[in-house]
């Protein structure tokens, strides 16, 4: 399948503060993770993610990023409030902690899944691999 650049919605400007330049990062990440197909990347806030969370998955809570495939690519959404706690109670800067989560929603499109730990594992290095081509820290390894 043809490679293309994603389509990033911004939906929330506090995005731009968190993380400037987001768009070509994400631009960057996609590029990086070998995206196929159509592939939208919206960064929201924690009520819009929370509720598609309760109609998708049946949980009435945000979470950092849901995934929506579709035939020939599909949709990665992430919640800025969840990204940014995240990233603070983990000490990283939101910037990486964004890349990591796009890189993840981005193998859930193309059929990763953690639901067992032996295709966890695989996750996890799949994403390692991805984020050493971007220069960044393994999320995995205690620093």
């Amino acid at each position: 399948m043809q490679a293309r650049p994603p389509d990033i919605l911004i939906a929330v400007p506090a995005w731009r503060r968190l993380v400037p330049r987001a768009e070509a990062l994400v631009r960057r990440v996609c590029a990086a993770a070998g995206s196929a197909g159509t592939v939208s990347i919206v960064l929201a806030d924690d009520r819009a993610v929370r509720r598609l969370n309760a109609r998708h998955r049946g949980r009435n809570a945000p979470t950092n990023v849901l995934s929506f495939p579709s035939l020939g690519g599909g949709d990665v959404i992430l919640a800025l409030g969840v990204v940014r706690r995240e990233a603070e109670a983990a000490g990283r800067r939101p910037r990486h902690h964004l890349v990591h989560l796009v890189v993840h929603g981005l193998l859930h499109l193309a059929g990763h899944d953690h639901h067992h730990p032996g295709a966890a594992r695989r996750m996890e290095m799949a994403e390692a691999r991805i984020l050493r081509r971007l220069g960044l820290p393994n999320p995995w390894r205690a620093a």
